[in-house]
């Protein structure tokens, strides 16, 4: 892998982490594009998602120090309940990391049109949302909830999961703001957990990749996040997720063309 390469892959991951069109899935069709193997690159894999890890923390670096300010207080306040709101969100998909982790991984290495039909999927998904009209709810415990389980499903490649997790929120009528954040906190765990159990657990030896190549992936991912985290925000606030439905309707027809021609 090139350093060009490095770059065009952390930039593709930093939009597409944000933006509701699927990163996992960008990156197995740019991958295939470049002729790269970025995906059985674990190192290569973990500086990508630290990248945008870094950059949602410093996007909401103010509302993090305020939610945790307020869990150390050790006592029920807001910010309190709002945390355990995330950690009823990450139940589903402890339970699926926990036990269907290797099917999940399985399906990783289906092929393209497996990625189309999910990125078709992700259109119908942004299009219902993007219809919805009654909203205003806070998010409660069963949304939380019913979002983790959104979350979870998600994990297949070409489901995107801030479009997932947004259009699920927004379709039971939580608050657009609201829904935008949660979506991207909610994430911030499991993403820092699975790359933690990555680096004890994988084997980083015999990996090829220089240091340069790791820089420009996490830099460009970090940077490109940070422009794409702030956009989407303003993007679901102002009801704008139909185009990225458009998107995804076409990329998704045209990479199940691809794969069938």
């Amino acid at each position: 892998m090139s350093l060009i390469d490095a770059i065009l892959l952390g930039i593709l991951q930093g939009l597409t982490e944000f933006l509701p069109v699927s990163s996992s899935g960008h990156l197995e069709i740019l991958s295939h594009i470049l002729d790269v193997e970025s995906e059985d690159n674990l190192a290569f894999s973990i500086v990508l998602h630290g990248g945008t890890v870094l950059s949602t923390i410093v996007v909401f670096r103010h509302q993090i120090w305020r939610l945790l300010r307020g869990l150390f207080r050790f006592e029920m306040n807001p910010e309190t309940e709002y945390m355990l709101k995330i950690a009823v969100s990450l139940v589903p998909i402890l339970i699926v990391g926990l036990f269907f982790k290797d099917d999940i991984e399985s399906l990783f290495g289906g092929g393209l049109l497996f990625v189309g039909c999910m990125l078709l999927i992700t259109s119908l998904l942004l299009l219902f949302a993007s219809r919805r009209r009654l909203e205003g709810r806070m998010i409660s415990y069963r949304d939380a909830f019913i979002i983790g389980i959104g979350q979870a499903v998600a994990v297949l490649p070409g489901l995107s999961r801030s479009g997932t997790t947004i259009s699920t929120g927004l379709l039971l009528g939580d608050r657009r703001e609201e829904v935008s954040k949660f979506s991207f906190l909610m994430v911030l765990i499991p993403i820092i957990g699975m790359n933690m159990l990555d680096l004890i657990g994988g084997d980083l030896g015999g990996e090829s990749l220089s240091a340069g190549v790791l820089v420009g992936g996490f830099l460009s991912s970090f940077l490109v996040g940070m422009a794409a985290c702030r956009f989407m925000i303003r993007i679901v606030n102002r009801g704008g997720l139909g185009w990225f439905a458009l998107y995804c309707f076409v990329a998704g027809t045209a990479v199940v063309v691809w794969s069938l021609c």
